[in-house]
C-alpha cells in the first residue's frame, strides 16, 4: 500500500488528484466544526452522556461527530447512502428504473440524478425530524419557526454540498468520492476511540498490565482487520472455457476464462440493512417518553445492541439472535438482485461459453445458485464473526462501541483497497499510454 502511495506522488497528475482530493477532506473537516446558527451547542454532550443505546454512536462516527456537533455537516453522506440503496432496489420492482441501469453511460447519468433529488428529499425529512423533535427538547436556544427553518435548510444544504464534493473527489481526484468522505469520517473518530481504550484497560494500571492490555488491544484490532480483509478478497473461481469458431478466414475462440465470486458478495450492506431495521424503533422511541418496564419498553431494550451479552441481563441477548438471522436473511437477499445467474448463464452461451461439465443454459445457472448458495452462506458467517467482536466486548467487558471495529471495519477495509486499485489502474494506464507514445 505504502508503495502505491509513494510511486504515486512520483506521478505529476496523480499527485494533482490525490492533493485535490486532501484539499476536500479539509473543507469537510473544517464544516465539522461549524456549528448551526441559533443551537445549543452542549445539547448533544448531555444528550449522549444519557443515552443507553450505542444507535446513535454509531450514527455520529458515520458523521465524523458532525452529529454531536451538530455542525453543517450534522447528517453528512448518510442521506445520499440511504438514498442509493432505495434507488437500487427501486430498479428491480420497477422495468424503467431497470432498462436505464442496462442503458450504458446514459442511463448511469439518469439514474444518479434520481438520487440525488432522492437525497435532497430526505436530508429535508431527516433535517425536519431533528430540528423540531429535538429542537422542543432543547437543542435550538429559541424555539420559532424561524430558529427551526434555519437549521433544517442549514442541514439539507450541508449535506447536499457533501453529495457535490463527494462526486468532485470522484471525477477529479482519486477512488469513489463518496466512500472516500465516509471514510474519512469515521477515521476522524479513532484518537478519541484509542484513548477511550486506554482509559478503560491501561490507564492507572501496573506496568505489566499495562504492556499486556495494550499487547492484546493491538493483537485484536491485527487480526480483526486481517480477517476483513480476506473477507473483502476472497472468492471462488468458477472456470469458463470459450469454444472455437471460424471468423472469415480465421479461428478465433478457444481462449479459458473464469467467473469470479466474492465471497462476501453483498459487502456491508447486510449489517447495514440489519442493523437499520433493529434500531429504528429503538431511534423513534427517543423522541417520546418510554416506560421501559413495560412489555413494549422490554421489547425496545431487546433490539438495542446496547443490552446484548450482559451477564447481568442475558435475556435480552435474543436481540443478537434476531440480529444474526437478520444479517444472514439480507445477504441471500442482496445477493439475488446484484447477481443474476440465469442472466449470466445466457450470456455466457451467447458468446459461446461455458463451464466445463456444466451444460449451457440453465444447467449452468442451476450450477452458479448451487455455488452461490454456500458461498453466501460462508461469507455471512463471516459479516457475523467481524459484527459479533465490538457487540461482544461492549456487554461482556462494558467498552463503548469504538468507530474501526464491526461494520465501521468493513467499510474502511473495503474503502482502502478499492481506492488503491483505483490508483494502481490510473498508474497502469499511464504506463501504457508512455508504451504507446514512444
Amino acid at each position: 500500500m505504502f508503495k502505491t502511495i509513494r510511486n504515486a506522488f512520483k506521478v505529476k497528475e496523480l499527485r494533482g488528484k490525490i492533493l485535490y482530493t486532501f484539499m476536500m477532506l479539509v473543507v469537510i473537516r473544517f464544516g465539522s466544526q461549524l456549528p448551526i446558527p441559533g443551537i445549543e451547542s452542549t445539547f448533544f454532550k448531555d444528550w449522549f452522556a444519557k443515552q443507553t443505546t450505542d444507535v446513535f454512536g454509531f450514527f455520529n462516527a458515520m458523521t465524523g461527530d458532525s452529529f454531536s456537533n451538530m455542525s453543517i455537516f450534522a447528517l453528512s453522506i448518510t442521506p445520499y447512502i440511504t438514498s442509493s440503496i432505495i434507488i437500487q432496489l427501486l430498479t428491480i420492482a420497477i422495468p424503467k428504473l431497470e432498462e436505464l441501469q442496462k442503458d450504458g453511460e446514459e442511463g448511469r447519468k439518469k439514474i444518479q440524478e434520481y438520487t440525488r433529488y432522492t437525497t435532497v428529499v430526505l436530508a429535508l425529512l431527516e433535517s425536519s425530524a431533528m430540528a423540531i423533535g429535538f429542537g422542543r427538547q432543547g437543542l435550538l436556544q429559541d424555539y420559532n419557526a424561524w430558529n427551526v427553518i434555519i437549521a433544517i435548510a442549514t442541514m439539507t444544504t450541508g449535506s447536499s454540498l457533501l453529495m457535490w464534493i463527494g462526486e468532485q473527489i470522484t471525477d477529479k481526484g482519486v477512488g469513489n468520492g463518496i466512500s472516500i468522505v465516509l471514510l474519512f469520517n469515521i477515521l476522524s473518530s479513532i484518537p478519541d476511540d484509542i484513548k477511550s481504550l486506554y482509559y478503560r484497560f491501561i490507564f492507572g494500571q501496573s506496568i505489566p498490565v499495562m504492556a499486556g492490555a495494550a499487547i492484546l488491544i493491538a493483537l485484536v484490532i491485527v487480526l480483526m482487520v486481517v480477517f476483513a480483509v480476506v473477507l473483502n478478497n476472497a472468492e471462488r473461481r468458477i472456470p469458463v472455457q470459450y469454444s472455437k469458431k471460424m471468423v472469415g478466414r480465421k479461428m478465433v475462440g478457444g481462449q479459458a476464462s473464469n467467473i469470479p465470486l466474492k465471497v462476501n458478495t453483498a459487502g456491508v450492506m447486510p449489517v447495514i440493512f440489519a442493523s437499520s431495521i433493529m434500531s429504528f424503533p429503538v431511534v423513534i422511541a427517543q423522541f417520546f417518553p418510554v416506560d421501559y418496564t413495560s412489555i413494549g419498553g422490554k421489547i425496545l431494550t431487546m433490539l438495542n445492541s446496547a443490552s446484548w451479552c450482559k451477564p447481568s441481563q442475558p435475556i435480552y441477548s435474543i436481540g443478537l439472535v434476531i440480529y444474526i438471522v437478520l444479517l444472514f436473511v439480507f445477504a441471500y437477499f442482496y445477493t439475488t438482485i446484484t447477481f443474476n445467474p440465469l442472466e449470466v448463464a445466457n450470456n455466457m452461451k451467447k458468446q459461446g461459453g461455458f463451464i466445463p461439465g456444466i451444460r449451457p443454459g440453465k444447467p449452468t445457472s442451476d450450477y452458479l445458485n448451487h455455488i452461490l448458495s454456500y458461498i453466501v452462506f460462508i461469507g455471512a458467517v463471516g459479516l457475523t464473526v467481524v459484527a459479533l467482536v465490538p457487540i461482544m466486548a461492549s456487554g461482556l467487558l462494558n467498552v463503548s462501541r469504538i468507530s474501526f471495529s464491526g461494520t465501521s471495519l468493513i467499510i474502511i477495509v473495503g474503502v482502502v483497497l478499492e481506492t488503491i486499485k483505483a490508483v494502481e489502474s490510473q498508474m497502469l494506464v499511464r504506463y501504457y499510454k508512455g508504451f504507446l507514445n514512444d
